[in-house]
């Protein structure tokens, strides 16, 4: 997504709606003609290793998927060989170069999970030093649907840059879960992180 407007977008570019109407390509990508194709951004918490459930789910819901990791992501945060096992596609983290061919279609949405206080922020502030941040900043530029579960530790989320960031990507149309902290309970029991509750921002009452 990013590459195509840094290579220069041509005016005929259609919008996702009609990407997964007309069915895709093999220059877009590997995607099944007909089905919608979903980025899932994944950013270094914890419970990242379990990524692989919001994967299994929204291929479940038919949808094809598309994995892009922040590059401390993928230090040791997440099973690449399983999520790569799922999804049949190479996790992505670094920008390709121009002559390099497309390894995922366009999204027709994207899930942010987990979303971390450095990504949300970064984000928020159009910055876009990793492929991960520029495809989320290009987003809803492009008209793209965005759904993010953010995964941020109260001192954290105390912090007025962080609640001024989600007032801002509330305001581009971003749609955000419950915030989750990844803190054990009273209890001493860690409470359940809501993966599939991306999938349901995305396709619930008011989904495109």
């Amino acid at each position: 997504m990013t590459e195509r407007t840094q290579a220069g977008g041509t005016p005929t570019e259609r919008t996702p709606t009609e990407r997964t109407q007309a069915g895709r390509t093999p220059a877009g990508g590997a995607g099944k003609p007909g089905k919608p194709f979903l980025y899932v951004v994944v950013c270094a918490a914890g419970i990242a290793a379990e990524v692989d459930k919001l994967v299994g789910a929204a291929l479940e819901r038919d949808w094809e998927v598309g994995v892009i990791a922040t590059p401390a992501a993928l230090n040791g945060f997440l099973d690449t060989t399983a999520v790569e096992t799922l999804t049949g596609r190479p996790i992505r983290s670094a920008w390709r170069t121009p002559a390099d061919p497309r390894p995922f279609p366009p999204p027709d949405a994207v899930a942010v999970a987990p979303a971390t206080f450095n990504t949300i922020n970064k984000w928020a502030a159009g910055i876009a030093d990793t492929l991960a941040l520029g495809t989320l900043c290009e987003a809803s530029g492009l008209g793209v649907p965005v759904a993010v579960l953010p995964c941020v530790a109260d001192a954290l989320a105390a912090h007025p840059a962080y609640r001024d960031s989600l007032k801002r990507l509330r305001g581009m149309g971003v749609r955000i879960g419950e915030p989750y902290t990844g803190e054990p309970g009273p209890d001493g029991v860690r409470a359940e992180f809501g993966w599939e509750r991306a999938l349901d921002l995305l396709t619930g009452p008011g989904a495109p």
